[in-house]
């Protein structure tokens, strides 16, 4: 029996950074895989290294909370700026996403035009612009303090924002682009599929914005891969890894971990593992009905990997929209990853390339063997054919390897089917699961809580986390 202070279960991008923060006291950072970084790690496949899911690395510029808490903890990541940070292709129509504004503005207007594209766009810019000048961003229940900290930050959105909190980014875009085009409205839910999990139907005005913005930020491409990144933050941190906690019980003021090694007491226990996936972890019933009452969120990935053969110069990043969704998926784009043709690492010998859509997690469930691995074939190989087609010089024969993955395949690796929270919106803000439980010394964090969604909403609840664990020392 191993007595610690502060026991981590999860090395993704919140579980790593928590940790990085916590690393000089009694912390153990457990991880199941032997990479680390779940959707952020990097894999070895067939001589080839993979990103397993994230690929953007956005957010470490000043007065961010990404580059904040690298520079606190000491660590300066290895990353390359991508001019372009994703390159749209649809119907053969290109639009470069560039930080520049006006430099978008003018392609985007010469494939969507609209009359009122600049006051669209310089709106989104702005009010993404005027949310990380924020200084109070809370969100935290449980104990008087979290309340009145998520108050003050309540108080502080609304004297920015006024009502503009409650109108929607449906309503918006009806208003400001009338009769906007099919084409056009698929170009913008594309990237808020990427970013927030969701499309404008189901958005406030600020998620879309903060979701569209992301490109006019810096936007980094990682040296050796994400799971690098991860590998970097953690250099520091006690790390048991191949080590899977399989059950947690309350014993007074302590959590009793049993994994597939050894048993351990800790005083605080955060769990990096999909919110409404964790009531499995535990014995109490008080507990698992606190998880329970969560939803399950059964938005997934279908991935494709593949190591291509090609001296063409590639970006890093682009999404190909296509007109009609994707075969035993739920969005009508993917987007494709390329490593760095001087990345030694993911680029020896060929493009290392992740290719990546959305599809529901429950759709794979339930299925024959046969069925099961006929659907993920067919998936595969119709989004290889729209890959070829979108990339002229690129050829069959130049794809030397090829395999693919669903939810069930992540459940494997990293213990979740899902990828994403609920999307944050007017009707679920104040219905969010926050960084901390009714239950002393019991803590969430990732991409399934406020505020979730990539590098810097999850950086935003490491950042309250790491004030409620230094509230409760």
């Amino acid at each position: 029996m191993k007595n610690i202070d502060i026991a981590v279960i999860g090395s993704g991008i919140g579980g790593s950074l928590i940790s990085a923060l916590n690393k000089n006291k009694d912390l153990i950072l457990f991880e199941k895989d032997k990479n680390l970084g779940g959707c952020a790690s990097t894999f070895k496949r067939l001589g080839t290294y993979f990103n397993a899911g994230a690929t953007t690395f956005v957010g470490y510029e000043n007065n961010h909370p990404i580059k904040n808490i690298f520079d606190e903890v000491g660590v300066v990541p290895n990353i390359l700026e991508s001019k372009i940070a994703i390159r749209t292709i649809q119907n053969r129509k290109i639009v470069d996403r560039v930080a520049n504004f006006e430099e978008f503005l003018t392609n985007l207007n010469s494939v969507y035009y609209h009359k009122n594209n600049r006051v669209f766009w310089k709106t989104i810019k702005e009010i993404d612009e005027r949310f990380w000048t924020l200084k109070k961003v809370y969100f935290a229940k449980y104990g008087f303090q979290a309340y009145a900290k998520t108050a003050l930050f309540v108080v502080e959105l609304f004297k920015e924002f006024g009502f503009m909190l409650f109108k929607t980014a449906e309503g918006y875009i009806n208003e400001v682009l009338p009769n906007i085009s099919k084409e056009y409205k698929a170009f913008i839910n594309s990237q808020l599929l990427i970013t927030l999990q969701t499309t404008s139907k189901d958005l406030s005005l600020l998620a879309m914005s903060l979701g569209l913005a992301y490109p006019f930020h810096k936007v980094f491409y990682p040296i050796g891969g994400m799971g690098q990144i991860i590998e970097d933050l953690l250099k520091d941190v006690n790390i048991q890894n191949k080590e899977e906690v399989i059950s947690i019980k309350k014993e007074q003021n302590r959590y009793r971990l049993i994994s597939t090694k050894d048993e351990y007491l800790a005083s605080k226990v955060i769990l990096n593992s999909a919110i409404f996936e964790s009531s499995k972890l535990f014995l109490d019933e008080n507990i698992k009905k606190y998880y329970d009452k969560f939803s399950f969120s059964d938005q997934s990935a279908f991935v494709v990997y593949l190591k291509l053969d090609s001296k063409e110069k590639l970006l890093h990043h682009y999404q190909i929209i296509l007109k009609e969704d994707i075969p035993n998926c739920i969005s009508n784009s993917f987007f494709v990853s390329v490593s760095d043709i001087n990345d030694e690492k993911l680029s020896r010998d060929g493009y290392s390339i992740t290719i990546s859509t959305h599809s529901k997690a429950i759709f794979w469930e339930g299925l024959t063997k046969n069925e099961y691995e006929a659907k993920k074939e067919f998936t595969q190989n119709f989004i290889i054919t729209e890959f070829l087609n979108n990339f002229d010089n690129i050829k069959k024969e130049n794809i030397k390897t090829l395999f693919s993955a669903t939810s069930k395949t992540f459940y494997r690796y990293i213990n979740r089917s899902n990828c994403g929270g609920k999307p944050i919106t007017a009707k679920t803000i104040f219905q969010l699961p926050s960084c901390n439980t009714p239950f002393d010394g019991l803590y969430n964090v990732g991409d399934t809580i406020f505020a979730g969604q990539g590098w810097p909403g999850v950086a935003i609840g490491v950042n309250v986390l790491n004030k409620e664990l230094n509230a409760k020392s």
